[in-house]
């Protein structure tokens, strides 16, 4: 089911590689990362006006601290990031035997656990070293465990509504995966294919959870995200975005009814970039809207 919604573009500023929306519910603000240009940006929704803190390395992922700041994945490290003094305060390194890896994409889980994997660097276009990355757990105590091995490009992740199952996307195998998952450890098991991305839908990036249980997938050169019913593993619906590099989703806004998605305008070339005007913007949709057409 193709939906023809409109679609907003809130956030005009464009990012190289917006990545990993989290909804700010105390700022009433959308936090993000732009991989490649090393920050850690805020778009507040009552002003319009976007901050940014710059970073050192690239930074895959940002997730919130609940005692106020974030916590970020950047290079290949875990650390703190203060919004108002800009401190970035190192919690551990990981994988420095791999200097061309860097984290990508995370999440905080259900108990306040951040996950977050890796992937090699490209070496040149198209070209990257295989299964290099990892998907780690960081806790609150600051110890690490590596959840999964031999990954390509660790990304998209999310639980389900009763912290059952936990769901991860490694990108080069153009599939969603599904774990059972201990919310009392935070370990993750016995991994099964739950959906494998059509051709048109190109390469699955980043992923989230709506209030009725399914998964939101953005489809990188896809120009789409796809929702998909984990208990079929059938997609339900296919939401058209305006630019072609859409990378990650997450819902947000008052009442959290609006989904919010990050695109890029990296990897695309000149010609291509002069017929996307809204490549690397950030977009918001009514999820109402989208609901309340599909039961129709």
């Amino acid at each position: 089911m193709s939906s023809s919604i409109k679609i907003e573009s809130v956030v005009k500023e464009k990012n190289r590689m917006g990545e990993c929306p989290v909804w700010e519910e105390r700022e009433s603000a959308l936090i993000y990362v732009d991989i490649n240009s090393q920050k850690v940006c805020r778009w507040s929704s009552l002003t319009n006006e976007v901050q940014s803190v710059s970073v050192d390395a690239r930074v895959g992922s940002v997730a919130l601290r609940q005692c106020g700041g974030y916590i970020i994945a950047l290079g290949t490290r875990f650390a703190f990031l203060d919004w108002d003094t800009k401190a970035v305060t190192t919690i551990l390194e990981l994988e420095q035997d791999k200097p061309n890896n860097r984290f990508n994409d995370g999440k905080a889980d259900p108990k306040g656990r951040f996950f977050a994997g890796t992937m090699a660097e490209e070496t040149a276009p198209g070209v990257r070293a295989r299964r290099q990355g990892a998907l780690y757990t960081l806790f609150p105590n600051h110890s690490v465990i590596k959840q999964l091995d031999q990954v390509d490009i660790s990304n998209g992740l999310d639980w389900s509504l009763d912290h059952r199952t936990f769901f991860h996307i490694d990108s080069l195998a153009y599939a969603v995966h599904a774990f059972s998952y201990d919310v009392h450890t935070g370990k993750i098991a016995c991994p099964r294919l739950l959906y494998h991305l059509e051709k048109e839908e190109q390469m699955p990036d980043g992923m989230c959870i709506d209030a009725e249980g399914k998964l939101w997938v953005a489809c990188i050169d896809g120009g789409r995200v796809i929702r998909i019913d984990p208990e079929t593993g059938k997609r339900i619906q296919t939401v058209r975005l305006p630019t072609p590099r859409i990378t990650s989703c997450c819902f947000g806004g008052k009442d959290y009814s609006e989904m919010y998605v990050t695109s890029a305008y990296d990897g695309l070339d000149e010609t291509t970039l002069a017929k996307e005007p809204h490549a690397g913007e950030i977009f918001k949709a009514n999820y109402f809207a989208w609901t309340l057409l599909q039961s129709h």
